[in-house]
């Protein structure tokens, strides 16, 4: 096998199957094939503008009697044609996730293919929403076919093959090292891809502060950020993502929390709960200043966007009023790969379909270093309420079936909360299982006439290999979206353009608890997250949203 010599002293081998297959198509180049004829969408070498129209309704109810005003509202967007040259810089880089991240890129960057026991396999990001899901532009005229695109292709995205690794781990080990230790990917590919991740080097010391994360993660804890001064901790990390986007001559960095589950920090009055508060706290090194919003604040105050993978409330109120005051991105919190994203669609369905699901029982093991850090009371409890949650907009949708919240209720009361299914979620750590998450729900539901219906299901996956590629889908929409700008159309065209809410909660549809707008209400459902996420990219341009009326095959 000939050898790539390279400035580290590492020797990279050439993949001894490379160019056996040819690039997968979810990792393909297709350029921007889409152009949208329509005096609704305009291009120029710089953006892509487009006029939109946002229709909604408007409900009274007046004794008994809902009265119903149409309402539509005209914008402009705005999208910058030139993608940023993107740094993606993972808090917990050598855990699971950013090490299984960071060689399954470099697989597909070198087409290296791989022996399994099954056969060759070839790279690619089967698992990603961009990458390998397609959405419906319209139909061919001369046949009447609907017409398909990979959502990537919609608007300009960055390609995963693209970005620019690095991040923080308080654990040292080498990156072909956590590779190795989080034994997830086939050895084959391990091999070949082991010399590139040795290139990436070691992470940067991370915060560590072990009230914050499971006893039994201070034996990885040999690379962290010394002393307690949490003023001092959160200007180091500012000039680590300096530094990297200098080094690396990035437009633009994108910061993601995948490392592990903190339990959730006290919302404190005078300490996290306003910008200034919480800036203060952490000059004071207050100690419910966690290590993920000291990571969130630094971002923050760089102008990059941050995006938390982890269910624990990193981004207390103090966060959210920072990330309004310097118009930054953030986003989150836990992604949502396996049997969170199932339970909001089946949950969904059967209220949807008319049925009343009584109880919902989930119970999960897993055996690799997330199981172990949630085998903690203090972190189970930041998973179970990201887990718990992903009902209740459903559940809120059909007072036919649950009884609303009743007004004057006692606070905290059933009443007051309103009718509920009963939500267990159950966790726990098996070594033996590693990587390989086994998941099984319970559904007990009312039918007809009083009947009973009861739906298991039972599901194994590889935790890290369906986590990995939404990182990429939130890194890679968190980059579009800092060059998505809009305006108000009645305000003509001298009106400035102005950045999207600084929460992302297009996010939504690959996380358990998606962050929104503090004040409006939280969409759990995974159609209607998808469809807002497509109606968006969409309206950037010019084109409405998904109809699924198909009226032309309805009349005559």
């Amino acid at each position: 096998m000939s050898t790539n010599s390279n400035g580290t002293g590492a020797n990279t081998p050439e993949s001894q199957l490379e160019s056996v297959l040819p690039i997968h198509p979810t990792a393909a180049r297709r350029g921007n094939p889409i152009v949208v004829q329509s005096d609704l969408t305009s291009y120029t070498n710089e953006y892509i503008t487009s006029k939109f129209t946002n229709r909604g309704a408007e409900v009274a109810v007046v004794e008994g009697q809902y009265i119903v005003t149409p309402t539509t509202k005209q914008y402009e967007f705005q999208t910058a044609r030139k993608v940023a040259k993107t740094g993606l810089m993972m808090v917990g880089w050598g855990g699971n996730n950013g090490s299984t991240l960071s060689a399954t890129i470099l697989a597909n960057r070198h087409n290296i293919v791989w022996h399994t026991k099954n056969g060759i396999q070839q790279p690619n990001y089967i698992g990603s929403l961009l990458r390998a899901s397609t959405i419906r532009l319209g139909t061919d005229p001369s046949t009447g076919k609907d017409i398909y695109v990979p959502i990537s292709d919609v608007l300009p995205m960055v390609h995963p093959n693209d970005l620019v690794l690095g991040g923080w781990d308080i654990s040292g080990l080498r990156m072909d090292e956590a590779m190795k230790r989080a034994q997830v990917l086939d050895y084959d590919l391990q091999r070949q891809v082991a010399p590139y991740m040795a290139e990436l080097g070691t992470p940067l010391p991370s915060i560590y502060y072990p009230d914050f994360i499971a006893a039994n993660q201070e034996a990885r804890a040999d690379n962290v950020l010394p002393g307690t001064d949490k003023q001092a901790h959160l200007e180091h990390i500012r000039e680590d993502i300096r530094r990297f986007k200098q080094q690396h001559s990035l437009d633009r960095v994108i910061v993601f929390w995948t490392a592990n589950t903190e339990r959730y920090s006290d919302i404190i009055p005078g300490v996290n709960d306003t910008a200034d508060n919480l800036l203060n706290a952490i000059k004071t090194s207050h100690p419910e200043v966690s290590p993920s919003t000291l990571f969130a604040v630094a971002s923050i105050l760089e102008g990059e966007p941050f995006i938390n993978g982890a269910p624990q409330n990193t981004f207390v109120p103090g966060v959210i009023a920072l990330a309004e005051r310097t118009r930054s991105f953030i986003g989150g919190d836990d992604l949502k790969s396996g049997q969170t994203k199932l339970k909001s669609v089946f949950a969904e369905f059967l209220v949807n379909a008319g049925i009343k699901p009584l109880s919902i029982a989930s119970y999960n093991h897993l055996g690799n270093n997330d199981g172990h850090n949630l085998s903690a009371e203090p972190q189970f409890k930041s998973k179970e309420i990201s887990k718990s949650s992903v009902v209740d907009d459903m559940v809120a949708a059909n007072p036919l079936l649950y009884k609303p919240p009743q007004p004057g209720a006692p606070k905290g009361s059933k009443d007051a909360k309103g009718e509920h299914p009963d939500h267990i979620v159950v966790i726990k750590y098996v070594p033996a299982v590693g990587d390989s998450k086994r998941a099984i729900d319970e559904y007990y539901s009312e039918i007809f006439c009083g009947g009973r219906s009861t739906i298991n299901i039972f599901n194994e996956c590889e935790d890290s290999l369906l986590a990995t590629p939404l990182i990429l889908d939130l890194t890679i929409l968190a980059e579009l979206l800092t060059r998505v700008k809009y305006r108000d159309a009645s305000a003509g065209s001298k009106a400035e353009f102005q950045p999207l809410y600084p929460v992302l909660s297009l996010l939504s549809y690959m996380l358990k608890a998606p962050l929104v707008k503090p004040g409006t209400d939280v969409v759990n459902s995974l159609n209607r997250q998808r469809n807002a996420l497509e109606a968006f990219l969409k309206a950037c341009v010019g084109l409405e949203g998904s109809s699924d009326l198909l009226l032309e095959t309805r009349i005559w």
